[in-house]
C-alpha cells in the first residue's frame, strides 16, 4: 500500500508541483490537496492520510494554530513546506517545537534545475515521517541514499602539530536535530569549550535558529562568521549553504567558511566539519553525531576517532532518525553511544576527568 499524502498549500502551482513529485514515486500517493487549514480539516477526516505536507503561511487559519490543534486532536506526521524568509524560518522552527517532523523549503516553480535533488529530499522526509509515526524503530534505520563527493572535495586530510591542549567540540545533526540540539545545548554551562555545529539547514534558517538558541542557553550561540576566533562558552552554527571548518591561527582555533561543492549531498556537511576537527584538534577534539537521515558525518567521525578525539553518538531510542549515528557506529568511529538526555552529562564528565577541572552548571 502506498503512503497516502495530503498537501496543504494556498498556491495551486505549488500543490500541482508537489503532487507531480510525490506521485512519481511508486510507494507514495497524493490522496488530496487543500488550499487552507479549514478545507484540510474536513479532508483529513474523509481521506485519512498518512502524512501531511503543510504550508507555513496560509489564509483563514494560522499554520501554527492549525498544527497545534492537529497534534492535540488528531496527531499525525507533518512535513512543513516553508519559504526562505526570516518570518517563515521563525514560524517553521516553532512548528518543529509543536511536533512537526521536519521541513523542506518551497520549490522554485520557475527553475527546473535542481528539482531532482529537491524531489529526493521531499520524498525521503515523507517516508521517514510516516515510518517514525507508524513504527519509530523502522524510521531509525532508513535506507541509505547515494553518496556523492567526500570531504576531499573541500579539505584534504592533513594532521597538524598541536601546540595547545585547548579542547573543542564538533557536533553534527540533521532530521530531528533542531530539538536535539536545543535539549543538548541548554544543559551546558557557560564555561564549556567552544562548540562548532553543523545542522543541515538552508540559508536564513540557521541565523534564526542560532538566535533562538541564544535566548535559551547559558552559552552564547551565534551563526558562525569566517575568520572569527572560537571561544569557550560559545556555540557556532554553520551558516546555511556554506561549509564550516575548524582552523588555526597560531595557538588559537578559528572558523573558516567555504563555498565548495556539497559533500555527502550536503552543504554544510558534517563530514567536512569533522575532518577539519581531526586535522586541527586531533586528540583535543570531541565529536558528537546526532539524529539524522543518511550517512553524512560517519566518515568524518571515524577520522576524528583515528586522530585520538573522543567521539559520541546519540542512541537509537532517542533519535528521530537513526541513520547518521548508525552509520558512524557501523564504521567504528564511535567511542560511546549515549541517550540524548545524558549527552551533556557524559560529555562534561569526560572533560572533567581528562582536563582535571569541573564545570559550572
Amino acid at each position: 500500500m502506498p503512503i497516502k499524502v495530503m498537501i496543504v498549500d494556498d498556491s495551486a502551482l505549488i500543490r500541482s508541483l508537489l503532487t507531480e513529485i510525490i506521485d512519481a514515486e511508486p510507494d507514495l500517493k497524493v490522496v488530496g490537496t487543500a488550499p487552507d487549514p479549514l478545507a484540510a480539516r474536513q479532508k483529513i477526516k474523509e481521506l485519512n492520510p498518512d502524512v501531511l505536507t503543510l504550508d507555513v503561511e496560509m489564509p483563514k487559519m494560522d499554520g501554527l494554530v492549525f498544527l497545534e490543534k492537529l497534534m492535540r486532536l488528531r496527531p499525525m506526521p507533518v512535513v512543513m513546506v516553508s519559504s526562505l524568509t526570516e518570518k517563515s524560518s521563525t514560524v517553521t522552527l516553532r512548528a518543529l517545537e509543536l511536533g512537526a517532523f521536519d521541513f523542506v523549503t518551497k520549490p522554485k516553480i520557475d527553475i527546473r534545475s535542481g528539482l531532482m535533488e529537491y524531489a529526493r529530499e521531499l520524498t525521503e522526509k515523507i517516508r521517514c515521517a510516516h515510518l517514525s509515526f507508524r513504527n519509530r524503530g523502522a524510521a531509525r534505520s532508513v535506507p541509505q541514499v547515494e553518496r556523492k563527493l567526500t570531504a576531499d572535495a573541500v579539505l584534504p586530510s592533513a594532521r597538524q602539530h598541536f601546540s595547545t591542549t585547548e579542547k573543542v567540540i564538533a557536533v553534527g545533526s540533521s532530521t530531528g536535530g533542531t530539538e536535539a540540539l536545543k535539549a543538548f545545548l541548554t544543559q551546558l554551562p557557560p564555561d564549556c569549550p567552544g562548540i562548532l555545529i553543523t545542522q543541515h539547514m538552508p540559508e536564513t534558517f540557521t541565523r534564526t535558529f542560532a538566535a533562538r538558541l541564544n535566548g535559551l542557553c547559558a552559552l552564547a550561540v551565534k551563526e558562525a562568521e569566517h575568520g572569527e576566533r572560537v571561544l569557550p562558552g560559545h556555540a557556532y552554527i554553520a551558516p546555511g549553504n556554506r561549509h564550516m571548518m575548524l582552523a588555526r591561527s597560531g595557538a588559537n582555533y578559528t572558523i573558516a567558511l567555504d563555498d565548495g561543492p556539497p559533500v555527502s549531498r550536503h552543504r554544510p556537511s558534517v563530514d567536512v566539519l569533522f575532518r577539519s576537527a581531526a586535522n586541527c584538534a586531533g586528540a583535543n577534539g570531541l565529536g558528537i553525531i546526532m539524529t539524522g537521515m543518511g550517512d553524512d558525518g560517519a566518515a568524518g567521525m571515524l577520522e576524528m576517532h583515528v586522530a585520538g578525539a573522543r567521539t559520541f553518538a546519540q542512541d537509537e531510542e532517542s533519535c528521530v532518525v537513526f541513520g547518521m549515528p548508525r552509520e558512524a557506529i557501523a564504521r567504528g568511529g564511535v567511542d560511546e553511544v549515549v541517550p540524548l538526555s545524558e549527552m551533556a552529562h557524559r560529555l562534561l564528565g569526560w572533560l572533567a576527568s581528562h582536563g582535571k577541572r569541573s564545570f559550572r552548571v
